[in-house]
């Protein structure tokens, strides 16, 4: 493998770590209503796990509410049941049309939780990116082995690929920061 397919396939491979930092963070609750959040939450329709998102119209009709329409009135019970068994502690309102999803405001206790997992999945993917310039720069040394690129080569992809390893890591770093601020505002 060549020493630029090297650097690309790393790139990529630290682009969809941050990607999934992102994914993740979003996800997670808020003070706010945001239909990120219910993206995780599969509802059985008809034997078929399928996302919220694909049996019904959702939406934020004031940011401490998310409303569920869905388009077959007989999964009703079954969104609310889904969106209960969720590990995001709401409390589904059926009225037989319409399933509305109260956000009520964090504990200081919960946000302080939040904020911990948040952290969590964000060394979670500096870890992966890690990983990524790891398993590259121990490619560059077997190439160097094996006198298939030189040693200037090797060191010259070996500090571009620190370079990206940084500018990764701190794109998780300001994703985080962004999410506490979001987190722990009352």
């Amino acid at each position: 493998m060549a020493v630029k397919d090297l650097i690309a396939d790393a790139k990529q491979r630290m682009h969809t770590s941050v990607e999934q930092v992102r994914k993740e963070l979003a996800a997670m609750r808020t003070g706010r209503a945001s239909l990120t959040m219910l993206d995780g939450i599969r509802v059985d329709y008809y034997g078929t796990p399928t996302p919220l998102n694909q049996v019904g119209n959702l939406s934020t009709p004031d940011p401490t509410l998310i409303q569920v329409q869905p388009w077959d009135g007989k999964l009703l019970g079954a969104i609310e049941k889904a969106i209960r068994s969720s590990d995001l502690d709401l409390n589904p309102q059926n009225d037989g049309k319409i399933i509305r999803i109260p956000i009520p405001q964090l504990t200081e206790e919960r946000r302080k939780g939040l904020v911990k997992n948040a952290h969590k999945h964000a060394e979670e993917g500096r870890v992966a990116i890690r990983n990524v310039r790891r398993d590259v720069n121990d490619h560059l040394k077997k190439l160097l082995k094996t006198h298939e690129v030189s040693e200037d080569d090797e060191k010259q992809a070996m500090a571009e690929v620190q370079k990206m390893t940084d500018h990764e890591i701190e794109e998780i770093n300001q994703i985080l920061k962004k999410k506490e601020t979001e987190i722990m505002a009352v």
